[in-house]
């Protein structure tokens, strides 16, 4: 295991530094770290690929946490329009562009199902790494970007269980869906109300005892009790170490538990881009190329095309929409849980997972170099639309920024989370909990008082 991350730190560490030099990013040294270590370039792996993937998979709960420490849950109830009709739009403009594609590739219905699945989902890792490398963390668009993504991740758990069904009965399967969906409404309504009103308030309150060795160890452990709460539930592990995030960022303490968070986010995500570099097999890029390229010009023009739509849709400016959706350009993790959903279920064809995942790595390292693009895009667009058009245009910047100072006029009072926790507070059962806590450990710091 040691010689294993000696590698992975030796290699990324060359070859991201030979990126920087050249001015690529970060991510796609990664990735071709991850091509020199794989099975494929050398006849072996030079590394054991279920430790890659076991620290890769911590790598996105770490990444997601991090995220959820800058998205307060606040947020995405702000954001509701835009992530509803976003996610919406891409969701299903993905889908049945994907079926429309393993149709014409004359697949059998299951497989076009899968297919379109697959394609319908964008990476919030590979994202919100993307857009932290372009230095666009604090653009407007953001917001409204991570809602979606979040959206999706949700829509993913509904959606693998209408497949399974789908693959199993041959036929849709209302009851179950309905049950699904209803334990996700319990679940998120128990979160919100945890991230709320009791976990910051608990924080608040023992916010003198907690060091920063101590802070730390108390928010992985939270982390990781989300994580796991999350799969009880069915869902994803990434979308519980989100909700855990957004739940700190309510204590006032996120800014501290994320620069002590960024070493271990930086070590973990590295080592999740390098498992995606593993997967890249030459042979298959070989093989399979006319299919692949097909399905990287589908899901480029695709996401684009949906993202931009859908988040004006939602009301976004026409720049912040064309940010968003040149941002989508790739598929990530839930693809290959999809994926390997299909496979296990033996309905899935054996040469589109090598597709998918050949597609998945060429998309993200395509993903830095579309984003650049998407500035210029926006300007020629506006300088060639229409002239209806660009005052509609106009008329949403002007919007915008008209409802950007309402926002902060709004925010300069208690906000309605304030208000919410500040009476849970007051509430007696509430007062006496937390006196009760913070008497215990009053008690084991000063043992000495009580042999008095």
């Amino acid at each position: 295991m040691v010689q294993d991350l000696y590698i992975l730190m030796i290699t990324a560490g060359v070859v991201s530094l030979l990126f920087k030099l050249l001015k690529q990013p970060v991510v796609l040294g990664y990735i071709v770290a991850g091509l020199l270590v794989g099975p494929y370039v050398f006849g072996k792996s030079l590394v054991n690929p279920e430790n890659v993937e076991a620290w890769g998979n911590i790598g996105v709960l770490f990444v997601l946490f991090c995220i959820g420490l800058e998205f307060r849950i606040t947020n995405l109830i702000s954001s509701g329009k835009v992530a509803a009709i976003g996610a919406l739009t891409i969701i299903g403009g993905m889908m049945l562009l994907g079926f429309g594609v393993g149709k014409w590739a004359e697949m059998d219905m299951m497989n076009a199902l899968f297919l379109a699945g697959m394609l319908c989902m964008s990476s919030t890792t590979i994202v919100m790494k993307a857009i932290d490398e372009a230095g666009q963390t604090k653009e407007r668009f953001v917001k409204g970007a991570t809602s979606i993504l979040i959206i999706e991740d949700v829509v993913a758990v509904v959606l693998m269980v209408l497949l399974s069904s789908i693959a199993i009965k041959h036929q849709f399967d209302g009851e179950e869906l309905l049950k699904k969906i209803g334990v996700l409404a319990i679940t998120l309504v128990a979160w919100f109300v945890v991230g709320i009103l009791i976990i910051p308030t608990l924080i608040r309150k023992v916010k003198k005892y907690l060091n920063d060795e101590t802070l730390i160890i108390v928010s992985l452990g939270l982390c990781l009790g989300m994580v796991l709460t999350a799969e009880e539930a069915g869902f994803s592990g990434a979308l519980g170490a989100f909700v855990m995030g957004s739940i700190l960022a309510e204590t006032g303490e996120a800014h501290r538990i994320e620069k002590l968070m960024t070493p271990l986010k930086n070590v973990f995500a590295a080592i999740f881009f390098i498992s995606v570099g593993m997967m890249i097999n030459p042979v298959n890029l070989v093989e399979y190329w006319p299919s692949i390229l097909i399905v990287c010009v589908v899901i480029i023009i695709g996401m684009i095309l949906f993202g931009t739509l859908g988040c004006w849709w939602g009301g976004q400016t026409m720049r912040d929409s064309m940010l968003t959706g040149f941002s989508f350009v790739q598929i990530g993790e839930f693809s290959f849980i999809i994926a390997g959903l299909g496979n296990s279920l033996g309905v899935l064809h054996p040469a589109l997972y090598p597709i998918i995942v050949a597609s998945s790595v060429v998309t993200t390292f395509l993903t830095p170099y579309i984003m650049k693009a998407t500035i210029p895009c926006y300007t020629f667009l506006y300088n060639h639309a229409p002239e209806r058009l660009r005052a509609k245009i106009d008329m949403r910047e002007q919007q915008m920024a008209q409802a950007e100072k309402a926002t902060v006029a709004t925010d300069e009072g208690p906000s309605m989370a304030d208000k919410a926790r500040h009476a849970v507070r007051k509430t007696v059962v509430t007062k006496r909990l937390v006196n009760l806590f913070i008497k215990n450990m009053t008690e084991n710091d000063h043992p000495e008082h009580k042999e008095e």
